[in-house]
């Protein structure tokens, strides 16, 4: 295989999570109340004020789909090679994060109008658990055995890639039973759990008693 040849992989993603991160913000819409007699400040404070949760489910959908579009970046630059599998399990990746804005639109939705109910937020928060366990599968098809990974890859770094990946299916499983009883708390886990990831793989590289790299 050619040294290259991830390069039409790395694209097609980068579009298909531009296009998911950008649907998003079209679950952000104007106060359904306002009208013009009651278009003043205090009005429109109240109503955005209802909004915010809407809001911050956006905000912890979009950091969720970007830091997903910088860690699939991270990857490949340890993949160096591609084969049907990985290009059959990056479709099903692909699939679920232009998933993503449909259980945030449902979730905003049902929140807003029924701020007691959980059923969108079981959706949403299980459609994360399953994106974890692509993201995990899609890595471990890649590197085992060093399978499509270059040559000179730092075998470190792919350790502890592997060690952080290892509990995301976990943690998300964990806001997944947070669901069932608590709406709010699994938007904000959820955004916990985004910016944790967000963090690079060499920051979880640690040997026994080996204190955290700067």
């Amino acid at each position: 295989m050619n040294e290259k040849e991830t390069g039409r992989i790395e694209a097609f993603s980068d579009g298909v999570f531009a296009v998911a991160i950008t649907l998003l913000v079209l679950n952000i819409k104007l106060p359904a109340q306002l009208v013009p007699a009651l278009f003043d400040d205090q009005h429109l404070w109240r109503e955005l004020s209802g909004q915010l949760p809407t809001l911050f489910a956006f905000l912890t959908s979009f950091a969720t789909v970007g830091i997903m579009w910088i860690n699939h970046h991270r990857l490949f630059t340890h993949i160096k090679r591609v084969d049907t599998g990985l290009l059959l399990l990056n479709l099903l990746l692909l699939l679920l994060i232009v998933f993503v804005p449909y259980p945030t639109a449902l979730l905003t939705e049902q929140y807003a109008l029924s701020p007691g109910q959980h059923a969108a937020a079981i959706v949403y928060s299980g459609t994360f658990v399953i994106l974890a366990c692509c993201f995990n599968i899609l890595w471990r098809y890649a590197s085992y055995h060093n399978r499509l990974l270059g040559k000179d890859v730092d075998t470190r770094a792919v350790i502890a890639i592997s060690r952080q990946y290892l509990f995301g299916p976990l943690v998300y499983l964990a806001v997944f039973g947070v669901a069932w009883i608590n709406t709010p708390a699994t938007i904000i886990l959820s955004f916990a759990l985004a910016l944790f990831f967000a963090l690079p793989g060499r920051a979880l590289r640690l040997e026994p008693f080996e204190p955290l790299e700067p």
